[in-house]
C-alpha cells in the first residue's frame, strides 16, 4: 500500500496524460451521439458519413496516445538495458513526462558509474599492493584451485603465471600447508627457495563458495638482513679497534726509531730493533690479513651484471684449486646474466670447503650444473666426513675450523642473494659427504 501511494505521487503528470488521452479517444463517439441526440437521426448517408468521421477521429486519436504512452517506457526501457550491460555513460532529459523514473534512473546511472570507479581504483591499488609484498600470497576456489597469485609467489614456485594459474594445491605441494595450523614458522623448500617460512591462511567466500587464502613470509631472509645489519655496525666498532692497535704499532715503531738513532748506540740495538720490528711487521700483517676478511663481507658492492659461458667459468674455478683434480661433470652450455667475478668467488669459497673436506677422506671433488625450470643450479659434491652438526653454518663469523674466519659461507649466501638466487648445503644421499648448491635465475 506505500509503494503503491508513493508510485502514485511520484508520477502524476503521466497518470494525468493517460487518463486524459483515454477520455479523448473517446470523445469523437460522445461527440457523434450529441449530434444524433441533437439533430435526430438523419438520412443514411448522412449517418455513415458521421460514423465513418468518428472512426477517423478516434484512431488518429487512439494512435497519438500510443505514442504518447508507450514512447517514454522505450525510452525508460533503453536505459534501464544499458544499465544492465554495464553501460552508465547513457542518461534521459529529464522534465518528461516520466520526469521522477528518468531522474531516479540517472541517479542510478550515477551511483553505479561511480562504484565502478571506486572498484576499478580498489583492484588497481590491490593489484599494486600485491606487487610490492614480499609476501607470497595465493587464493584457492572451493576445488582447491589456484586462482591468484602475486609477484612474490611466482617467485617462490618459480613458474610463469600461466602455467600456476587452475593447478590445484596438490600439483603444486602446497596441499600440506594448506591443511597445517595457521601461523606458524616451518623449514621448507619451495620450487625457488628454501629456508624458513612463516605459514599463515584463512578461509574465503566468493559469490557463495568457499575459498582459502594462503600467504607465505620468508622470514629467515628478514632475519638474515637483520643479522648483516647487526654485523656491519659490529665491523665498524671492530675497525675502531683495530686502528687503536695500528696507532700502538706506529707508536712503537717511533720509539724503535729513536733507539737507533740515539748516540752512542747500545750494545743490544741491533737485536732490539730487529725484534721490534718483526713484531710490528707480524702484527700489521695480522690486522691487515683481519680487517680485508672481515670487511669484504660488509662492502661487497652491488653485482655487475652481464652475459657469459657458465661452462668457462666452472672449468676455470676447478683448475685454480692444486690440491686435488675437481672432476667436472660438463652439462649443457648455458648463458647466464650474473657478476662473473662475484660468482667465481663464491664457486672458490665452495670449491676450498669441499677439497678440505675430502682431503680427510681421500675421496674426490665433483662440480657440475644443469637448467632447472627458470633457474640455472650449480652443484659441488664431496666425499667428506659429512655436514658438521650446527645450524650456523651461514651465520659471519661462525666457523669449525680452526683459525678459520667465518665469512666464507656468509659470503656465498650474500653474493647469491644479491642475484636473487640463493645457496644451501645438505648431506649426500647417494654417498658420504656433502652437496653444496648455488642457483641463480636465468
Amino acid at each position: 500500500m506505500p509503494s503503491a501511494r508513493r508510485h502514485r505521487a511520484r508520477m502524476p503528470a503521466f497518470e494525468r496524460r493517460v487518463l486524459l488521452g483515454g477520455w479523448l479517444v473517446a470523445l469523437p463517439a460522445l461527440i457523434g451521439i450529441a449530434v444524433l441526440l441533437l439533430i435526430g437521426i438523419p438520412d443514411r448517408v448522412l449517418c455513415w458519413s458521421l460514423a465513418i468521421a468518428v472512426m477517423v477521429a478516434t484512431a488518429l486519436i487512439a494512435r497519438w496516445q500510443h505514442r504518447r504512452v508507450v514512447y517514454p517506457l522505450y525510452t525508460l526501457a533503453g536505459l534501464l538495458e544499458a544499465l544492465r550491460e554495464g553501460d552508465y555513460s547513457m542518461r534521459g532529459v529529464r522534465g518528461g513526462v516520466l520526469g521522477d523514473a528518468i531522474y531516479d534512473v540517472n541517479a542510478l546511472a550515477d551511483r553505479l558509474q561511480q562504484e565502478r570507479l571506486q572498484f576499478e581504483d580498489s583492484s588497481r591499488l590491490l593489484g599494486k599492493t600485491l606487487a610490492a609484498l614480499d609476501s607470497a600470497v595465493l587464493v584457492f576456489d572451493h576445488d582447491v584451485r589456484l586462482r591468484l597469485l602475486n609477484p612474490a609467489a611466482q617467485r617462490l614456485l618459480a613458474g610463469d603465471r600461466s602455467t600456476l594459474i587452475g593447478r590445484q594445491a596438490s600439483e603444486l605441494a602446497l596441499d600440506a600447508l594448506l591443511a597445517a595450523p595457521d601461523a606458524r614458522v616451518i623449514k621448507h623448500t619451495f620450487p625457488g627457495r628454501s629456508g624458513r617460512f612463516d605459514i599463515r591462511h584463512a578461509p574465503l567466500r566468493n559469490e557463495g563458495r568457499s575459498g582459502q587464502l594462503l600467504v607465505i613470509n620468508d622470514v629467515g631472509r628478514v632475519l638474515r638482513e637483520e643479522e648483516r645489519q647487526a654485523w656491519q655496525r659490529l665491523l665498524r666498532v671492530l675497525g675502531h679497534e683495530v686502528n687503536n692497535s695500528l696507532a700502538s704499532i706506529h707508536s712503537l715503531a717511533g720509539t724503535l726509531a729513536t733507539l737507533i738513532e740515539r748516540e752512542p748506540l747500545a750494545d743490544d740495538w741491533r737485536e732490539d730493533s730487529r725484534s721490534g720490528l718483526q713484531v710490528i711487521g707480524n702484527r700489521a700483517e695480522s690486522l691487515a690479513r683481519f680487517l680485508a676478511g672481515y670487511s669484504r663481507l660488509a662492502a661487497l658492492p652491488p653485482p655487475q651484471k652481464r652475459e657469459f659461458d657458465l661452462a668457462a667459468l666452472v672449468q676455470t674455478v676447478a683448475r685454480l684449486e692444486q690440491r686435488t683434480d675437481v672432476q667436472v661433470d660438463a652439462g649443457a652450455p648455458l648463458h647466464v646474466q650474473a657478476d662473473p667475478d662475484q660468482l667465481e668467488q663464491a664457486l672458490i669459497n665452495l670449491l676450498r670447503n669441499a677439497v678440505e673436506a675430502s682431503s680427510m677422506t681421500g675421496g674426490r671433488v665433483v662440480t657440475r650444473w644443469r637448467a632447472e625450470g627458470e633457474r640455472v643450479l650449480i652443484e659441488i659434491l664431496d666425499d667428506g666426513p659429512g655436514l658438521p652438526g650446527s645450524d650456523n653454518l651461514f651465520v659471519p663469523f661462525f666457523t669449525t675450523k680452526p683459525g678459520g674466519s667465518g665469512i666464507g659461507l656468509a659470503l656465498v649466501r650474500q653474493i647469491a642473494e644479491a642475484h636473487e638466487g640463493g645457496v644451501s648445503l645438505s648431506a649426500r644421499s647417494d654417498a658420504p659427504g656433502v652437496m653444496a648448491q648455488l642457483w641463480l635465475p636465468l
